[in-house]
Formats: C-alpha cells, sequence, structure tokens
C-alpha cells in the first residue's frame, strides 16, 4: 500500500520510522524482496562527499560606521576576491576564486594553497578572516575603505549556495598522451597511468533516484553538516541522457542546486581543496533521504554499483576538445576493485568523492531521523525530466 510522506513524518514523531542507507536496503530487498521491503521501510538515506566545483556561499556583513557601500567596489576575504555586485554589504564568495597574489599556473603546475573554499571552511570553523573592502563614497554612504576582522558568529547572514552540486553519475578520467595533465579530475599519468572517478555509486543521491519521483525542489537534505534545502536544479542538469534497462544514467545527467544556514554547518562536511596544477574547489558533503512511497521508489533504491556504468573519457584530447569518448565504459564495482582494464591495459583507480564519508553521512542523517530531529518535506516542484524535453546545450559560438 502506497505510503505519504505526511505518513512517514507521523512515524518519525512517534519514533516507530524504519529507516536503513542505500547499502542497506540491497540486502533487504535481496532477502525480502521489493514487495516486504518497501512495506516495512520507510526512508532509505543517501550521501556524498567530493569535490563540487560550483559551489559558495553569500554573506551580509552589517554595516559599519560611517556607512560604506561596498557594492561596485572591491572586497577580499583573507586576500580571496568576493563578488560586490548586489548591494551595499552583502557579498558572495565563489569556491573557486583565487588570490590576485597567487601564481595561479605561471609555475607550472601551480600548487593553488588556498582559495575561495578553503575560506569558507576556515569561517565556519570559527576563524576569523580579514575582510577588505573598497568603495568609491555616497551621500549616504560616504566610508571609502574598510579593513577588518570578521567571524561566523557576528554575520547577519552566512548562507552557503551551491548552484551544481550533486552530479548524478559522472566521467573516468584517464591520459592518452605522453605527459602529465593536472585537471580538476586530479592528476592524470600519461599513457593510462591511472583512472580517476568522483562518486558514491550506490550511495550518492540522484543514483537512487534516477527520475527523480522523491528529490525535488524543496526537498530538505543533510548539507555541509547542517540542514539544507534543493534550491533548484543545477546547472548543467541533463536528463535527457541514454539511460540502461534499470533508468540509471550512462554519463554526466541530473545536478542540484543546494542552499542552507553557514552558520549551523561544520568545517568536516565543508573543506578547502587544492587541486594542483587545476585551482581551488570546496568538498562538500550532502545527504538526501529518499522516502519509500511505493514499490517503484523502493526498486530504484536498491542500485548497486555494478549496475552504474560511466564513460571512459581521455582527458589529454577528448574531453578538452569536446570529442566523444570511445573508450567504453566500466561500472563503480570495477572502479572500487582498484583496477580496470582500459585498452588491453590494467589501470589502476582512485576515487576523488570518498565513498567512507558518503557511508558516514548516510548513517548521520538516518541517526537524525531516527531520533526525530529530521523531518522530511513535500518537493513543491519537480526537477526538469526527459519527459519535459529539458537538456542541456552547448555553446553556441558566434562571430
Amino acid at each position: 500500500m502506497p505510503k505519504t510522506i505526511q505518513e512517514i513524518n507521523e512515524k518519525i514523531k512517534k519514533g516507530q520510522v524504519v529507516v536503513v542507507t542505500a547499502e542497506e536496503i540491497i540486502d533487504i530487498v535481496d532477502k525480502k524482496g521489493v514487495s516486504k521491503a518497501a512495506a516495512e521501510v520507510d526512508v532509505v538515506t543517501t550521501g556524498t562527499f567530493g569535490p563540487m566545483c560550483s559551489s559558495g556561499a553569500y554573506f551580509n556583513i552589517g554595516h559599519s560606521k560611517p556607512r560604506i557601500k561596498i557594492g561596485g567596489g572591491t572586497c577580499t576575504l583573507n586576500d580571496v576576491p568576493a563578488y560586490t555586485g548586489f548591494a551595499a554589504v552583502d557579498i558572495y564568495l565563489g569556491a573557486t576564486a583565487l588570490p590576485e597574489s597567487d601564481p595561479l599556473n605561471k609555475v607550472y603546475p601551480g600548487e593553488f594553497k588556498y582559495g575561495g573554499g578553503h575560506v569558507i571552511q576556515d569561517l565556519v570553523a570559527g576563524k576569523d578572516i580579514s575582510l577588505k573592502a573598497t568603495a568609491y563614497g555616497t551621500d549616504c554612504y560616504p566610508r571609502k575603505q574598510l579593513e577588518t576582522l570578521i567571524n561566523i558568529k557576528d554575520l547577519n547572514e552566512a548562507t552557503l549556495f551551491n548552484i551544481r552540486n550533486a552530479y548524478q553519475n559522472y566521467n573516468v578520467a584517464v591520459n592518452l598522451s605522453d605527459k602529465m595533465i593536472y585537471t580538476y579530475m586530479g592528476v592524470l599519468k600519461p599513457k593510462l597511468g591511472n583512472a580517476n572517478y568522483c562518486s558514491a555509486g550506490q550511495l550518492s543521491p540522484l543514483l537512487n533516484d534516477p527520475y527523480y519521483k522523491t528529490i525535488g525542489i524543496g526537498t530538505k537534505i543533510f548539507l555541509g553538516g547542517g540542514v539544507g534545502y534543493v534550491a533548484w536544479w543545477g546547472t548543467q542538469h541533463n536528463p535527457s541522457v541514454k539511460r540502461n534497462d534499470k533508468g540509471l544514467p550512462q554519463v554526466p545527467a541530473g545536478t542540484l542546486a543546494v542552499i542552507g544556514d553557514l552558520k549551523h554547518m561544520k568545517s568536516e562536511w565543508l573543506v578547502g581543496t587544492s587541486m594542483l596544477g587545476y585551482g581551488v574547489t570546496l568538498t562538500v558533503g550532502i545527504g538526501v533521504p529518499i522516502p519509500i512511497l511505493n514499490e517503484e521508489i523502493c526498486k530504484f533504491t536498491a542500485v548497486r554499483d555494478e549496475d552504474i556504468s560511466a564513460p571512459i573519457v581521455d582527458y589529454s584530447e577528448n574531453y578538452p576538445n569536446c570529442k566523444p569518448s570511445e573508450l567504453g565504459d566500466v561500472n563503480y564495482k570495477q572502479l572500487r576493485s582498484g583496477s580496470i582494464k582500459v585498452k588491453n591495459k590494467d589501470v589502476p583507480t582512485g576515487g576523488l568523492s570518498s565513498y567512507s564519508k558518503a557511508r558516514d553521512i548516510a548513517g548521520e542523517l538516518k541517526n537524525w531521523i531516527e531520533k526525530g530531529k529530521f523531518l522530511l518535506t513535500e518537493k513543491v516542484a519537480p526537477l526538469p525530466s526527459a519527459e519535459s524535453g529539458y537538456a542541456f546545450k552547448p555553446l553556441k559560438e558566434r562571430s
């Protein structure tokens, strides 16, 4: 018999809810079948913890005496530039922002020791952050310079707002060239020296809900160690891709835009990350609860690593030049085994996404729900689907 989110929330309040992780549901479905599992289990928790570049945070720093209009001027946080084009004291810091003093890749490969992602982690950790701002001055905002220390506990608003997170599947990156290359998928050794991937596979949120039956705008989630919400679909959201017979996308597909109160997050789950030769990013922890409303949803959550395939892509030639991959596919069980075969060569694998941390997130979210600290929400609108005709389009260059 189908359930509702309202019914599940009542069970959470009464301490009667049955919650399992995306790993645990696999064995339950194996032993009891989909029908019994769907009847017994109320919620399946998922998790992912990996670098997510399209992340950032916005702040209102409060008004100084005299007032300053930073909008239209400049602002740095620990010497990392923030975007000021909102208003007088509203700023946005991107995870990939870098100090002007960073040598970038002038000394190749660049180390990229500190950037926006690190500032966000330091802020969440409760450290004082150096703020420097300049302005052109107006009659109502006369101040032209500001140097001070800010701390998250003193900010009016500090909000994590990530416009593309939790990618639904992703490429496996390799290097066919004769030289080492440095990418957002990590360092890739020449001549198929290694293969890097970035997904929690069977634990990953959107791979447990491939058609976005339960995950949508307004879904309440674990975000950075605190509570957040799905605010919109993420940039580059692409549901109209090829899928296997289980409905799982075989290439990068859906994404989420997420938002939450940075003041209640933890630096353990928001980690500034340096990518040698590429730049900086933020490693983000996300967990999404999947309400088991019917047998179909339960069946989707029993996905296994061996069910999920990802394309092997050459990042020395094909990826940078937008050429199709011709190296085949591999499943996540093979990737997690430590070695895959590419062009008849055994290639060691490495995950940029931490499976053990994803497991911890799913477990923590399970604990919150069981203790009545976390209720589920109804999505207020669905994510765009293939049926709606929504698809990511490449740039059309014009002269």
